[in-house]
């Protein structure tokens, strides 16, 4: 199934916006639920084919799983530790989570490479260092990722600042008696999610939130109900899409200490963004956007996930500007895209670019190159002149939940089109839902 996004631009957007869920927070809560025997409950779940996909895994080990009204229900009490195969993982990079979780809990985990987008290199090797510290032997192959052996306590040092890594230590460490201590830790907002909803089942963790994390485990440990938080990804791009339409846009469940960073940024480029009885209130029309240098860092420095929207608003600030990507070598790619709509862009290095604005930018053909690129697109199109077709739109719905939906509601002139003649062969790629899988009942185990 093809699926691009036709829009005309230069309409200021204006209204309100209720903000997601996180896709990056709700994939490894999903992940956790297979740490316990009952049922775990996740609210302000975004409906997105990630976690769908993600969900799906679940039933084929086992577990019986429900998506409602934005909660997920899973019960985990029959989950059985069977090889997942490459049609279920290879178009889910976030499915890697699940490596740490079914180690601790079965003593053996084995599946298929994770797929997902393409940002240069992303290897696993992170995530092996991190479990064999702790005792687990790798198996693995060229075909399969294959670990086995009883987790000890013990020191972690994790040889980058990886989220996933992160999260997987962390929740395997959970079921392990004894502490673990993990060093250079990513604490991201959807890391600490992790680490809290842990310590809610009954480990205890200390340094939430921090690069150094101890955490001791317990044999069992209970369900929990978790409220997911808001992406702070799309409160970043919705507050580009104000200020680079020059409308005027109020946020709703967006937390501002997830974007310290990046809403400095803005406040020394030019925007104006304030907080108003808890809601982010965005006036582009007012906002008089300047040239600046970016360094994409780990938390809490600015997102590299945030880089692809910021490079869209340099195009309308006044002078040159500089991005430095630090994280992956693939992310500039998207700038190839803006050219072609008349972005004044000099790309120096794989990692550089200079940022040439004020220009005029016009609708054109173009392609998503991976979920932030996409959006990315979507903003450049909002902004330029005359009509923008953006392709290969099923790299931005992983991400975004209805995003187009909440442009519309804000007065984008925006539609999608579905080119049905590829959707049988795309349905095809995920098994279906198990005819006998029951949904899960409306009681809840806390």
């Amino acid at each position: 199934m093809d699926i691009q996004y036709r829009m005309r631009g230069g309409i200021p957007l204006r209204g309100d916006v209720q903000i997601s869920g996180s896709k990056n927070a709700a994939l490894p809560l999903i992940a956790a639920s297979v740490l316990t025997c009952g049922e775990t409950v996740l609210h302000n779940v975004p409906r997105l084919r990630d976690i769908t996909v993600m969900l799906r895994i679940l039933e084929f080990l086992g577990a019986e799983t429900s998506f409602q009204a934005n909660t997920v229900r899973i019960r985990t009490h029959k989950l059985k530790n069977r090889h997942i195969p490459s049609e279920l993982v290879s178009k889910l990079r976030g499915s890697i989570v699940l490596l740490g979780p079914l180690l601790s809990r079965f003593g053996e985990i084995s599946m298929a490479y994770p797929g997902g987008c393409v940002l240069g290199k992303r290897p696993v090797h992170a995530h092996i260092a991190a479990l064999e510290q702790m005792g687990a032997k790798d198996l693995s192959s060229d075909e399969m990722l294959h670990l086995t052996g009883a987790l000890k306590p013990g020191r972690v040092i994790l040889p980058e600042f990886s989220v996933t890594a992160t999260e997987n230590a962390v929740m395997a460490a959970a079921l392990v008696p004894g502490e673990v201590r993990i060093d250079l830790a990513a604490a991201e907002p959807h890391v600490q999610e992790v680490e809290k909803i842990v310590a809610a089942m009954g480990a205890q963790v200390e340094g939430i939130g921090t690069h150094t994390l101890l955490i001791r485990g317990q044999k069992t440990l209970q369900p929990r109900i978790h409220t997911v938080i808001a992406d702070y990804l799309e409160v970043g791009a919705f507050i580009i899409a104000a200020l680079v339409t020059k409308g005027k846009m109020r946020l709703h469940g967006a937390d501002p200490e997830h974007l310290i960073s990046f809403l400095n940024v803005l406040k020394r480029m030019g925007a104006i963004v304030k907080i108003e009885d808890g809601v982010l209130f965005v006036d582009g029309e007012l906002s008089l956007l300047k040239s600046l240098e970016v360094r994409t860092n780990i938390f809490p420095g600015f997102p590299t996930d945030l880089q692809a929207t910021m490079g869209v608003a340099m195009t309308q600030a006044h002078g040159v500007s500089r991005i430095f990507e630090r994280l992956f070598e693939g992310r500039m790619a998207y700038l190839y895209e803006l050219e072609k709509m008349g972005a004044h862009i000099e790309i120096l290095n794989a990692h550089e670019a200079l940022v040439i604005g004020p220009t005029p930018l016009r609708g054109r053909m173009v392609s998503s190159n991976d979920i932030r690129a996409g959006a990315a697109m979507v903003l450049a199109g909002l902004c330029a002149g005359g009509e923008t077709t953006i392709t290969d739109v099923r790299y931005i719905e992983r991400g975004y939940d209805r995003f187009d939906e909440k442009l519309r509601s804000l007065g984008a002139d925006i539609e999608k089109i579905v080119i049905e003649e590829q959707k049988a062969q795309d349905d095809d790629a995920l098994p279906s839902l198990r005819e006998d899988n029951k949904s899960v009942p409306t009681g809840t185990t806390r």
